[in-house]
């Protein structure tokens, strides 16, 4: 369940630590018009699409807390990863909470197993256009996930404030009665309200945070989200032009089947490093493993 529900809201709501945005100030000036209003979420929208796709090419490290309660002020469970692209999937190696290694030899054979998923992702062949296409397939989904945010929701302005010393707008978003979902993952867009903060000078969201206002099922039978459930996320320039999420928190009730389920999760995004797609990401992991370039991996 806890895979699903972040499918349908990574779309629009897809995290670094928490920073706060609060001192009001007056410029630069909100959009007067609707046309002025209507190029800064069209620009918002594009770029949104473009740093989606680009976060596929950079490797990062994830720091996910696992808590009971969203009010819980000390995690139950901490999982550290070095989470690297390898072209037709996301791998994920353990780490210390220093984000350092903790076994040097498991390590070492992990980096050994992501050589030859990037190896075999970096070939031509059957089987590779097949994962390619399926990738390609979810990255159109998300796409026309944040395209539909544009017309689900109504934004209203609520007021200039500053983050770190750039100016953002604050938006009130609601659902827009004219609304109609196109797919079943579009629907959730309908139960959901809450704020977004927009970087004018870059045209690139800077935090939303959200709440469902009704119910939300999750497939035919498989589970609901329930009312009241919550979420966020900060995203921020982690390279010149590319804005990417540094914090995401999850504070989901619900049911899966007949058992209750809680997600009370925060995930701490750093070190973001381009690797490249999966050819280049090879020659960096290869790199590291002390390997020539010309080595092959056994698929």
């Amino acid at each position: 369940m806890r895979v699903r529900t972040s499918i349908l809201v990574a779309g629009f709501f897809s995290a670094l630590a928490v920073r706060g945005i609060a001192q009001e100030v007056t410029q630069p000036s909100p959009p007067q018009t609707e046309a002025e209003k209507a190029t800064l979420l069209d620009s918002l929208i594009n770029n949104q699409k473009k740093s989606d796709a680009a976060q596929y090419l950079f490797e990062r490290i994830e720091r996910l807390e696992v808590r009971k309660s969203g009010s819980d002020a000390q995690a139950g469970e901490v999982k550290v990863s070095r989470v690297v692209p390898a072209g037709t999937g996301i791998d994920h190696i353990s780490v210390g909470l220093d984000g350092k290694p903790v076994d040097l030899t498991a390590y070492r054979a992990e980096l050994e197993k992501l050589e030859r998923a990037l190896d075999w992702a970096s070939r031509e062949g059957h089987a590779q256009r097949d994962a390619y296409e399926k990738v390609a397939k979810k990255q159109k989904e998300r796409d026309d996930l944040i395209d539909a945010t544009r017309n689900a929701f109504l934004y209203t302005y609520v007021s200039n404030e500053t983050r770190d010393g750039r100016v953002l707008f604050k938006y009130h978003i609601e659902p827009n009665p004219a609304f109609k979902p196109s797919s079943r993952a579009a629907t959730i867009f309908t139960k959901v309200r809450g704020f977004v903060w927009i970087d004018p000078s870059a045209c690139e969201l800077a935090r939303v945070e959200g709440e469902v206002t009704s119910d939300i099922s999750i497939g035919l039978f498989l589970g609901k989200v329930y009312k009241g459930s919550h979420f966020m996320q900060e995203r921020y320039e982690v390279a010149p032009g590319l804005w990417l999420p540094t914090f995401t928190q999850y504070d989901f009730d619900g049911r899966r089947f007949f058992s209750s389920v809680a997600i009370h999760n925060r995930t701490f995004y750093s070190q973001y490093r381009r690797v490249g797609p999966p050819k280049e990401a090879l020659e960096i992991i290869r790199s590291e493993l002390g390997k020539s370039s010309a080595t092959t991996a056994d698929p």
